[in-house]
């Protein structure tokens, strides 16, 4: 029985098999090129349709993950700041921490790469299987105002809630509202225990009652962030963006 590769192709589009049924003639042709038994014919087949499942699925998670840019840790610079060191650093690219429900705050001025190190994390958890979702504070502010009414911000809310890993950039930033800062409350304590956390900030944990208002949320929110928590301080390291500036003038 001899049937046209189209046919075949067909079937495999009907079994959802898409990559296999677009790869299928340059398989064929290169299986009877090297001789393959259909041993091997089928471990070639599988295991591309497998691949290339995988690579849609980071593409997906990565597009649902809504980080401001791409930046992998490879790319991370360790000699140009002081935070960290090289062990510390291969501890983080574990995700060991992921697991264990920490939360990691990252601390320093803007332009330090706080939110490089963050993004090549993340990253690297969505590369391993994870969840992951980014989100600026003043959007997490606005998802929570609107997530009953705005069906995109009920979508984005439901993603941070199944997320593994929630990254929060410029936490604290500006001072909350009453509601807004009981908004925060309830989003902490939804996923206290069930999500890791990366928090970047220019301010330490000590002065956020100032931004939160409420000392019970304030009291509430320190209790289960700093619970299994990491601090990072940047310090005075000099920002990246005025490291590495253009200049109009010489």
């Amino acid at each position: 029985m001899n049937q046209p590769v189209e046919t075949l192709q067909q079937q495999c589009k009907q079994l959802r098999l898409a990559e296999t049924a677009r790869e299928l003639p340059a398989l064929l042709r290169e299986a009877e090129k090297k001789n393959w038994t259909y041993h091997e014919l089928l471990f070639e087949l599988l295991g591309r349709e497998i691949g290339n499942r995988e690579r849609k699925l980071i593409e997906k998670h990565m597009k649902w993950a809504n980080f401001p840019y791409h930046k992998s840790l490879d790319e991370y610079r360790l000699e140009e700041q002081t935070a960290i060191g090289e062990r510390q650093f291969k501890q983080l690219r574990t995700l060991d921490w992921i697991g264990e429900r920490f939360t990691l705050i990252l601390m320093g001025p803007p332009g330090v790469g706080k939110t490089h190190l963050a993004i090549g994390l993340g990253m690297e958890a969505i590369n391993a299987g994870i969840q992951v979702s980014f989100v600026s504070m003043a959007e997490l502010i606005y998802l929570l105002k609107t997530r009953e009414y705005i069906s995109k911000s009920k979508t984005r809310h439901k993603r941070l809630q199944a997320s593994e890993l929630v990254i929060i950039d410029d936490l604290m930033y500006i001072a909350m509202e009453p509601q807004e800062s009981n908004l925060f409350f309830q989003f902490i304590y939804e996923l206290y225990d069930k999500t890791a956390f990366i928090l970047t900030s220019n301010k330490g944990p000590g002065e956020w009652g100032k931004l939160l208002g409420d000392p019970a949320h304030t009291t509430a929110i320190l209790d289960r962030l700093l619970h299994r928590s990491e601090i990072i301080s940047y310090g005075d390291d000099p920002s990246h963006r005025m490291k590495n500036r253009q200049s109009l003038f010489e």
